[in-house]
């Protein structure tokens, strides 16, 4: 396996496991999600719409160009602990998110996903998001396989700029 030196994603690593002076402290404090809602600079952290339970967010370190997060405002680890106005909101913020990424980056298909939990595969299990990811026929091909390396082409400025006026507008 080759191993890409990636030292910008230290911040993001280490948040995530601790709080942003680097000790254990409140979970909420340690989330990623939550200090990047916290900070209010939306476009920093490519944060494209803000609604009643939920936001939108692209994934700094996407699979394809466009992936996105949609989390709840609410610091909860599973589905089951959000209210049923959270968890419908949730699904109607993605089924919307399918459809732009479908029109704008004419993606072929999209896939969408929650991984809750450590064991479930999920990178940052204490903050529930699903991912929505859009998919291109041949959006893979021989070097992840051969040479475990993936490759995004696209700025996440640009898609960041491309997207945002179509989420602010969702609900």
């Amino acid at each position: 396996m080759k191993i890409l030196y990636a030292p910008w994603r230290e911040d993001y690593t280490t948040k995530s496991a601790r709080g942003s002076d680097g000790t254990e402290g409140n979970p909420e404090d340690a989330c990623v999600f939550c200090e990047q809602l916290k900070a209010q600079n939306d476009p920093e952290h490519f944060i494209l719409g803000r609604f009643k339970h939920c936001y939108v967010v692209l994934n700094k370190y996407p699979y394809n160009g466009g992936h996105l997060l949609v989390l709840p405002f609410e610091h909860k680890a599973k589905l089951s602990d959000l209210s049923s106005e959270a968890q419908t909101e949730i699904i109607k913020v993605i089924s919307h998110c399918s459809t732009i990424l479908e029109k704008e980056l004419k993606a072929k298909g999209v896939n969408i996903g929650l991984n809750q939990g450590k064991a479930a595969g999920a990178g940052l299990p204490s903050h529930l998001h699903f991912h929505v990811l859009p998919r291109w026929i041949g959006d893979t091909n021989f070097l992840p396989t051969l040479g475990q390396t993936k490759i995004v082409s696209t700025s996440l400025n640009d898609v960041f700029t491309k997207l945002k006026p179509h989420i602010d507008n969702l609900i």
